[in-house]
C-alpha cells in the first residue's frame, strides 16, 4: 500500500507546532518507552536479527539491545542538563547584557536507517531526535524485512505515533519520503544512496547527517604483542557482523618483512575462534542477500586470478556464507581495492618500511575510521596528525563506537555530521543565540548623526582602549 508521505508529515508537523514535544515530561516519557522495547523485548529482537542476518545472539545483545538501552539511559540520566540554556560571557560592546545559547527542535525529521545493525541504527538516531524534541518519521531498511516490521509493530505500540512513525517499504516509499520538506533528514548507508539524499534534501535546503563509509585502514606496526592485536583486529572485523559494518577494518598495511608473521598469526586466532570449518561456525553472521554474496563472489574471483589468498576463501551460496579471508600482496587497482567491501574479505597491503603507510592512506578518500597498532610514539603522533578519517584507534578497533562522549561520524565521502551521546541531542537541535539587554546603558555614539567623537568613542570602545574611551568621553 502506498504511503501517503505529505499526510504524515502533516500530522507531525501539527503534533510539533502544539508545542507537546517539546516539553521534558513527553521526550522523558518516549525514552523510556524505547528503553522498554529493547528490555522487554529482547528475545523478538533476537530472533528477527537472526532471521535477516543470521546474527548470533552474543552480537545481536551487544551490539544492538545494549548500544539501544545505553543510549537510552545516557539520554535520560542527561536530559535535565542538555536541554538546559548555556551561559555565556558578554563584552563591553553589549554592556550591560547577558547572553545564553538556547537549545531548540529542529521540527519534524527524518531517519533513513540501514540493514546490517538494522535495530541499533534505527532507534539510536531516534534517541536523539525525541530526546531534541522533534517529531520522526523512521524508514527502517527493507533489506531486513523481518526487523523492520518489528519495528513497526513494537514503536507502534509503546511510542506516541502522533510524533513518532514507522514508515516501511521499498524505493518507492522513500522516494515519497523525500519529496517532502523535512527540518532534518538522517541517513546511514551508501554513498551513492547518500547522494541522492543529499539531492532531495537540497531542494528545500534541509540539513542533513550522512553516515556512510568507507574503506578503513589498519596499520600493523612490528613492535606491539601481535596476538592481542590480531584478536582485536578480527573482534572488529569479522566479530562484528562477518565484516558488514561500515567502521570494519577493510584492508591491513604492513611491512613486507612482517607481513607473513601477521597473516600467520591472524589465521591462528581465526582457526581458535571459528574453527576448521568456518561456514559450519554458529558465531558467524551471514551475508544479507544473494546480490551481497554476488558481490562479494566477484571481488574473492578477481583475486582469485593472482593466487593471493592466504587463509579462508570458503563460500556456501544455498545459506548465504563466506567464511573469514585474508588476501596478501594484492593489486591497488584490484576490484577488492575500489570501493568498501563491507564483508568478510581483508586485503594486506605490504610497504617497504612502515612510515609508506602514510601515502597508502592518503591516497585514497578519507575513511570513516583509521586503526594502528603501534608502541611507537612518534608513528602515532604522525597517524593522529597526518590521516584524516571520522575517527580513529590506537591499539584496537570499532570501540571508539562504544564512548558516548566521542563523537561518531564521518568527513568527506565517508560523511558529515557525527551523532552518539550528546552529539545525537546536538545533531537534531538547532542552538539558538540569546542576548538580552535592559534600556539601561544606551551609547549615543552608535546612532546618527555620525560625528568625529562618535567615531573616536567606538574605535576606542571595540578597541578596548580605556584610556581612549576616557578621553572621549571627557572632549580630549
Amino acid at each position: 500500500m502506498a504511503v501517503d508521505a505529505e499526510a504524515v508529515v502533516k500530522e507531525l508537523r501539527s503534533t510539533y507546532t502544539s508545542g507537546k514535544t517539546t516539553t521534558y515530561e513527553w521526550r522523558a516519557s518516549q525514552l523510556k518507552a524505547l528503553l522498554k522495547i529493547a528490555t522487554h523485548h529482547e528475545r523478538d529482537i533476537i530472533e528477527a536479527l537472526r532471521s535477516d542476518l543470521n546474527k548470533p545472539e552474543h552480537e545481536a545483545f551487544v551490539h544492538e539491545i545494549a548500544a539501544v538501552s545505553s543510549a537510552c539511559k545516557l539520554a535520560l540520566k542527561e536530559l535535565h542538563r542538555w536541554m538546559k540554556p548555556q551561559k555565556v560571557k558578554t563584552t563591553i560592546t553589549t554592556f550591560p547584557s547577558s547572553a545564553e545559547i538556547v537549545p531548540e527542535p529542529l521540527g519534524v525529521v527524518l531517519i533513513i536507517s540501514t540493514w546490517n545493525y538494522p535495530f541499533s541504527l534505527s532507534l539510536d538516531p531516534v534517541v536523539g531526535a525525541i530526546a531534541a524534541g522533534n517529531t520522526v518519521v523512521l524508514k527502517p531498511s527493507e533489506v531486513a524485512p523481518a526487523t523492520s516490521s518489528l519495528l513497526s509493530k513494537l514503536l507502534g505500540e509503546y511510542v506516541d505515533t502522533s510524533g513518532v512513525k514507522v514508515i516501511e517499504g521499498a524505493v518507492p516509499e522513500t522516494t515519497a519520503l523525500l519529496e517532502q520538506k523535512w527540518d532534518k533528514i538522517f541517513f546511514t548507508g551508501n554513498g551513492t544512496v547518500g547522494r541522492i539524499v543529499l539531492s532531495a534534501a537540497a531542494k528545500h535546503l534541509t540539513p542533513v547527517v550522512l553516515e556512510l563509509g568507507g574503506k578503513c585502514p589498519v596499520v600493523i606496526d612490528a613492535n606491539i604483542n601481535l596476538k592481542v592485536a590480531a584478536r582485536r583486529l578480527i573482534s572488529g572485523k569479522w566479530g562484528m557482523n562477518n565484516g558488514q559494518t561500515c567502521v570494519a577494518p577493510d584492508y591491513i598495511i604492513t611491512t613486507k618483512e612482517y607481513a607473513s608473521e601477521v597473516v600467520d598469526t591472524i589465521s591462528s586466532e581465526l582457526e581458535k575462534f571459528y574453527g576448521k570449518d568456518p561456514l559450519q561456525s554458529k558465531d558467524l553472521s551471514s551475508i544479507i542477500n544473494t546480490r551481497h554474496f554476488d558481490r562479494l563472489a566477484k571481488l574473492l574471483d578477481d583475486v582469485k586470478v593472482s593466487g593471493k589468498i592466504v587463509h579462508g576463501g570458503q563460500s556456501d551460496k544455498t545459506n548465504l556464507r563466506i567464511a573469514p579471508t585474508i588476501l596478501l600482496d594484492v593489486p591497488e587497482d584490484s576490484l577488492i581495492m575500489k570501493d568498501e567491501i563491507f564483508g568478510p574479505l581483508l586485503p594486506i597491503i605490504t610497504v617497504n618500511k612502515i612510515e609508506d603507510c602514510f601515502g597508502v592512506i592518503n591516497g585514497k578518500g578519507k575513511p570513516l575510521a583509521a586503526y594502528m597498532f603501534t608502541n611507537d610514539k612518534k608513528l602515532k603522533e604522525e597517524f593522529i596528525r597526518s590521516v584524516s578519517a571520522g575517527g580513529m584507534i590506537i591499539n584496537d578497533t570499532v570501540l571508539h563506537l562504544a564512548e558516548p562522549g566521542l563523537p561518531f561520524g564521518g568527513v568527506g565521502e565517508s560523511g558529515m555530521g557525527a551523532y552518539h551521546g550528546k552529539f545525537s541531542f546536538d545533531a537534531f537541535s538547532h542552538q539558538k543565540a540569546v542576548l538580552q539587554r535592559s534600556f539601561m546603558g544606551d551609547v549615543a555614539a552608535r546612532y546618527p548623526p555620525y560625528t568625529p567623537w562618535k567615531l573616536r568613542f567606538l574605535k576606542a570602545l571595540l578597541g578596548g582602549d580605556i584610556l581612549g574611551i576616557f578621553r572621549a568621553l571627557v572632549g580630549w
